[in-house]
């Protein structure tokens, strides 16, 4: 609600201005009148800019993840990048935005990208991304996610994974040593059935609009002979159209075990990006339950682009 994000909140962008929002009054008592002009023309475009949601709860694992949602987001000049924090006492949501502003300074040095920092109370993380998103009208989440320890896998991989069957936004998990490195080669995985009504291009355009990097598109079934049916033909040549800007290379792969199949082929082809599309106590319920979890989430320097459809 909007009542309650303009308590904490604070902007930097390329222009290394910021703006204080306390009571929905903006507060600069620097702003000369060419920054009041430029700050209405940044209001009149403000409709049009994508924003991402970082929650950030200034473990190593988090703080790494939004790292590389600076460095990804980088080159993009009309993204607004929201740092979030979730206080469990009202009296810590200044110190918590003042740590928030310590980092949000330190992004700002080296990169153009608009940044903005929230820290507020409240009881469900996920619920309390949920309504950022919704009142940001963000585009996407990125979390980190990790299993060095019990209590790691249990609050910070529970509510990652809690986000994504919400369903709230498409959510990018990033494994805790991953570190950007530009994004050339990007995965789609598919099962091929009804393609044209199950798969969210839109979203998973609107990533690799950003980078235009080689697209994968791969199918991991043991009945996969030497030639694949008439009907993954029809469907592989509607995901063809789907995506004929990205000219993708298609790879159906004759393996029972799924994780193991996606581990070799992320190897083999330098996959910087993998693309999921959750169903229902479907394939991302294998990923992140199966045994394979530990090696392609939790080992992997692959993060990973939950998009429903």
């Amino acid at each position: 609600m909007p009542t309650r994000i303009s308590r904490g909140c604070q902007e930097t962008g390329s222009e290394h201005t910021s703006r204080n929002i306390v009571g929905g009054r903006v507060q600069n008592p620097d702003l000369t009148h060419l920054h009041i002009f430029a700050y209405f023309q940044l209001r009149k475009t403000r409709n049009t800019m994508q924003t991402v949601v970082v929650p950030v709860d200034f473990s190593r694992v988090s703080l790494n993840a939004a790292s590389y949602a600076v460095d990804l987001l980088a080159s993009s000049y009309d993204t607004n990048l929201v740092l979030y924090h979730m206080c469990e006492k009202k009296a810590e949501e200044q110190g918590a935005l003042e740590q928030l502003l310590k980092l949000q300074n330190e992004f700002s040095k080296n990169h153009p990208l608009r940044i903005e920092s929230i820290a507020l109370y409240g009881e469900h993380l996920v619920q309390e991304i949920e309504r950022v998103v919704h009142h940001r009208h963000a585009s996407l989440v990125v979390m980190g996610i990790t299993g060095k320890t019990a209590m790691e896998k249990a609050f910070i991989g529970s509510n990652t994974l809690k986000l994504v069957d919400h369903n709230v936004a498409p959510v990018l998990i990033i494994p805790p040593d991953a570190t950007f490195k530009g994004v050339k080669n990007v995965a789609l995985t598919s099962d091929f059935k009804d393609v044209r009504t199950t798969t969210p291009s839109i979203p998973i355009k609107s990533v690799l609009k950003l980078f235009h990097p080689a697209l994968h598109i791969v199918n991991v079934d043991s009945t996969h002979y030497v030639s694949i049916t008439a009907d993954y033909q029809k469907e592989k040549a509607v995901m063809q159209q789907m995506f004929s800007e990205y000219n993708p290379e298609f790879y159906f792969i004759g393996m029972s075990d799924f994780y193991e199949a996606i581990e070799r082929f992320t190897q083999d082809k330098n996959i910087d990006l993998l693309v999921t599309i959750p169903r229902q106590h479907s394939l991302l319920d294998r990923i992140f339950k199966g045994h394979h979890t530990k090696k392609l989430v939790y080992h992997s320097h692959v993060p990973i682009l939950a998009v429903h459809e």
